[in-house]
């Protein structure tokens, strides 16, 4: 015979238990307690014994705050993302502020039925990386009426707040520096059904790069969706270079698939750089422990994510003022991968 769960401790049971009305124990529970050093040591030790948990949403009704910030990310197993996130919980936490965290898969219909469930839940603000938006989903966040903050992008029609860099220009810096290197024949290797994505934007700023040099950009190959594996780069290499035999370097959308190009680059006895170069983006843990190191372009998520508490510190509670963006710089990295 099952027995009937106990039911949860109430704020009434803790102002009995400990001989003060419902008032006093809610004043104790704040920050800035108003209730004497003593009482509010008796009411504390009492919550600990009968180990109550505050309602915060009931409190919330009252205060209209709160207390936590909406997080939409990518990926949960993406470093970059990892670390953008920890930084921006360090300095949230510093305000009182948690994090309520979700993650979209690369798909805007995840997302918009995200930004929905994470608005009901009343958040101080929303942040999100950028990959493009459906049409209800920024008209969700428009409506929110609270700070909206896109990262890892400086898109062409920001909602607010931006913090990040371009992504276009990044990699056509990179692409004019490999020109400057001697690199002609430059493919790019890209994710399919990639519009309004990061990646879309990289893969443009190559196309850019190489047409104002008076190079041809059709060394292009699409493969696989967002974001774009180890494995998936080295299944396309062999493809990419019987389509296009002529390539004297690979310019991959991010540095797993540039990864993967490396190893199958090997197994097919094409040595890098000597024979073709290679080159990824974002400066993760395969390129620069890949031999040789991968050339990448080098950006700073732990900065990210400290500029974005940085910016909610400075809007959160208050009239966000104008849209602001933040620039967070980029570094091209050459590596062993390129001559």
């Amino acid at each position: 015979m099952t027995q009937n769960p106990k039911p949860p401790v109430t704020m009434r049971d803790v102002a009995r238990a400990a001989g003060v009305s419902r008032m006093t124990v809610s004043r104790a529970l704040k920050k800035d307690s108003p209730v004497s050093e003593k009482t509010r040591a008796r009411i504390l030790d009492v919550v600990r014994e009968m180990n109550y948990v505050p309602d915060q949403m009931a409190g919330s009704l009252t205060t209209k705050r709160s207390g936590f910030v909406a997080v939409l990310v990518p990926s949960l197993n993406n470093l970059h993302f990892a670390e953008t996130v920890q930084a921006l919980t360090v300095a949230l936490e510093a305000m009182g502020q948690q994090i309520l965290l979700g993650h979209t898969d690369y798909a805007r219909d995840r997302e918009e039925k995200l930004v929905e469930t994470m608005l009901r839940r009343r958040p101080e603000a929303i942040v999100l990386s950028y990959d493009g938006h459906s049409e209800r989903t920024m008209a969700l966040l428009r409506e929110a009426h609270i700070p909206v903050i896109e990262l890892w992008e400086r898109p062409p029609a920001p909602l607010q707040h931006t913090i990040g860099f371009s992504n276009h220009e990044a990699a056509a810096a990179m692409t004019r520096a490999l020109i400057g290197r001697g690199y002609r024949n430059i493919a790019f290797l890209g994710e399919a059904d990639d519009a309004w994505t990061r990646g879309a934007a990289r893969r443009a700023g190559w196309r850019a790069a190489m047409e104002a040099a008076g190079l041809s950009a059709h060394r292009l190959m699409q493969i696989g969706k967002p974001p774009l594996s180890i494995e998936v780069g080295a299944e396309a290499t062999a493809r990419l270079l019987a389509e296009f035999p002529d390539t004297d370097c690979i310019f991959c959308v991010s540095d797993h698939p540039a990864f993967g190009v490396l190893s199958a680059l090997q197994g097919l006895g094409r040595k890098v750089p000597e024979e073709i170069g290679l080159v990824g983006f974002g400066n993760f843990e395969v390129s620069r422990f890949a031999a040789p190191a991968i050339t990448t372009v080098k950006v700073d998520p732990l900065r990210i994510g400290a500029a974005t508490g940085a910016l909610l510190a400075e809007v959160l509670g208050r009239d966000a003022g104008a849209p602001r963006h933040v620039p967070v710089d980029f570094e091209l990295s050459f590596r062993g991968s390129t001559r």
